[in-house]
């Protein structure tokens, strides 16, 4: 009997580990940035002070000066019912059943920074700015009812 004889590949350049390695990095930074997203998303908040308001959240957020919201202009509004401003676009945010957070064009044609997780009890708050301000909180009444109080403290 003859015995079988192996003739072993040559193996490949250092190029395909890069490659690898490479790929291996992408992976481990989307896997670290969906975590994060995750856990923004449960963790946002929109902080009231003497000078901005402060949406704090995922990629997304800003401080937005008192001086600039028209809180003559801000509503409690229900998405579900107010078919003019619900997100038709997202041009730079995240959309995911639950959550619209960051820029969407809305169907009246506005723009809007959005932290929308309840579409029923919203703050619609438009700027100075050129954009809306819309933000799902308990009490949205008792937002623009605390940023009224701030901004005539002023």
């Amino acid at each position: 009997m003859n015995a079988a004889t192996v003739f072993p590949m040559i193996p490949a350049a250092s190029k395909s580990l890069w490659f690898f390695a490479i790929m291996s990095l992408i992976l481990v930074g989307v896997l670290v940035l969906m975590v994060w997203l995750a856990w923004s998303m449960q963790h946002a908040r929109f902080t009231v002070s003497n000078e901005v308001l402060r949406l704090q959240g995922d990629l997304y957020g800003r401080m937005v000066p008192l001086k600039s919201l028209k809180l003559d202009e801000a509503v409690v509004a229900n998405l579900k019912t107010d078919k003019d401003h619900q997100p038709k676009w997202r041009t730079m945010g995240t959309a995911l059943p639950g959550y619209d957070a960051g820029w969407f064009k809305l169907r009246n044609g506005e723009k809007a920074l959005m932290y929308v997780t309840d579409k029923t009890r919203v703050a619609r708050i438009p700027t100075t700015e050129g954009y809306t301000v819309m933000v799902s909180v308990s009490e949205p009444a008792a937002l623009i009812d605390e940023l009224k109080r701030r901004q005539a403290a002023r």
